[in-house]
């Protein structure tokens, strides 16, 4: 197996567990970044990206979690323009391939319901629409991530 369907594995596998789309790609990714490290910041950061930031229906939570993820691989805690300028090269990057691919980064558009709606959010838990179509914006977040740099 590959290691990018290992990274999709894992994500799909946190996914799967309960976490959300921000948190299950960003933990996924942080253990191809800087494999067999624990972090207790890795996934609480995600949290509240999930839903389109705490379910607002904007950015995906699952490119959110790739954006922090190049982050963690390529951001400096020191000011160094020359970094910061290929930080936002590669999201960027992230972000044009996530929308090419499925139209829209906004999470309301992509999964077809008001998450902040709480009768939307029960009638798409209902229809399965996380498990059916969350989980295709996991594997583009994270794959396109690990080809980044190829």
């Amino acid at each position: 197996m590959s290691a990018n369907q290992q990274a999709v594995d894992e994500g799909l596998k946190n996914f799967k567990s309960g976490y959300n789309c921000a948190q299950s790609v960003l933990l996924a990714l942080y253990h191809q970044i800087v494999p067999n490290a624990e972090n207790d910041l890795i996934p609480k950061i995600a949290s509240a990206f999930g839903g389109g930031i705490g379910r607002c229906g904007s950015v995906c939570g699952a490119l959110s979690g790739s954006i922090m993820a190049v982050g963690l691989k390529y951001g400096s805690n020191e000011v160094d323009r020359e970094k910061l300028m290929r930080l936002y090269g590669h999201a960027a990057k992230l972000y044009k391939q996530f929308e090419k691919e499925h139209g829209t980064t906004m999470c309301k558009d992509l999964v077809k319901y008001d998450l902040s709606n709480p009768e939307e959010a029960a009638k798409a838990r209902q229809e399965k629409v996380f498990e059916k179509v969350c989980v295709n914006f996991l594997e583009t977040a994270i794959t396109s991530f690990l080809e980044l740099e190829k």
